[in-house]
């Protein structure tokens, strides 16, 4: 059970992609812990000279061996996991989460968004971090509290998909923006390449489910994880896609670029998750889910959208 630590620099992140390819920074064993520093900005984002606003030394190296970066996240990564094959299953405690700035931002895009017909102007607000109150300052004056969570977690991708961007989440994780995975919750992701592999970023303060307008408050995030190993038996893959929990609640997940089809491939999920479980028949689990389950929208400006259904701890098991 030994604790690692694994810094932000340019050797040790991926910017924008995943990769089944894509060689792991570290290698730890089934129960270790890795506390990941990750970071989030690009040149055009930084706060403005004179601002007070600090930032970290790590980003500026990781923006200056990328001249020209564009959009896309920073990840920290990959990690891969001792004797992790395909089949496996990872989980992933999220122990701890802390800011790493004294400033985040938010940013509407052109052509972007859940609204691009509505917004034709870039918009960017520099938004200052109290790390100490745990708060952010709106510039009209509003404190909000934080609730920190990494927006990509996920292992390396099936090696048949080559290389694919960080932008839509996919049965890899990626870019899920599920604001639910803070500390204390756990991600379950299935292993598609030996050690797994993975990869850790996109630090959000705090975010409405939806993510509307494309971007959360964007900022550095220190997080502690613990990896569990799970392995297969018999051949048959332990999980198909991302699954979580926290300490509340049990969430199944689904992606589609149609948001109907993301709805039914998280209510398909916590059907079957609610009958591997229980005694319950499918009608019973699906009519339970109407009656207890609660369905939320994810994000909807990542290609592939999200739903994630919330089963309380406690009404079944």
């Amino acid at each position: 059970m030994a604790q690692h630590s694994l810094r932000a620099t340019p050797e040790t992140v991926r910017i924008g992609a995943f990769d089944a390819r894509f060689p792991a920074v570290m290698t730890v064993a089934s129960g270790d812990t890795v506390q990941v520093q990750c970071v989030s900005g690009r040149e055009e984002v930084l706060p403005p000279p004179g601002s007070g606003l600090a930032v970290p030394p790590e980003l500026t190296a990781i923006i200056a061996a990328n001249p020209g970066m564009v959009p896309g996240h920073i990840c920290s990564g990959p990690i891969a996991i001792a004797g992790a094959m395909p089949g496996d299953m990872l989980e992933v405690r999220i122990e701890a989460i802390e800011p790493g700035a004294d400033w985040g931002y938010n940013m509407i895009r052109p052509l972007a968004g859940t609204l691009p017909e509505d917004f034709h102007e870039t918009s960017l607000m520099i938004i200052p971090i109290d790390r100490a109150a745990r708060t952010c300052r709106l510039p009209w004056g509003l404190d909000l509290p934080l609730a920190p969570f990494f927006g990509v977690m996920g292992v390396a991708p099936p090696p048949a998909f080559g290389r694919i961007g960080s932008k839509e989440p996919r049965i890899h994780g990626g870019n899920l923006d599920n604001k639910e995975l803070t500390a204390g919750s756990t991600l379950y992701l299935p292993v598609f390449v030996p050690g797994a592999n993975f990869s850790v970023g996109d630090g959000h303060g705090v975010q409405g489910d939806g993510e509307v307008c494309v971007t959360a408050l964007e900022t550095c995030l220190t997080g502690a994880f613990t990896f569990i190993l799970h392995k297969a038996e018999g051949g048959t893959p332990l999980l198909a896609r991302p699954r979580a929990e926290t300490p509340t609640h049990h969430i199944t997940m689904g992606l589609h670029e149609d948001l109907d089809r993301a709805m039914q491939g998280a209510l398909r999920e916590m059907i079957a998750f609610i009958v591997s479980r229980t005694n319950l028949s499918r009608e019973q689990a699906y009519a339970f889910c109407s009656l207890a389950v609660d369905f939320h929208v994810t994000q909807t400006v990542n290609g592939e959208k999200g739903v994630h259904g919330l089963l309380k701890k406690g009404l079944l098991f």
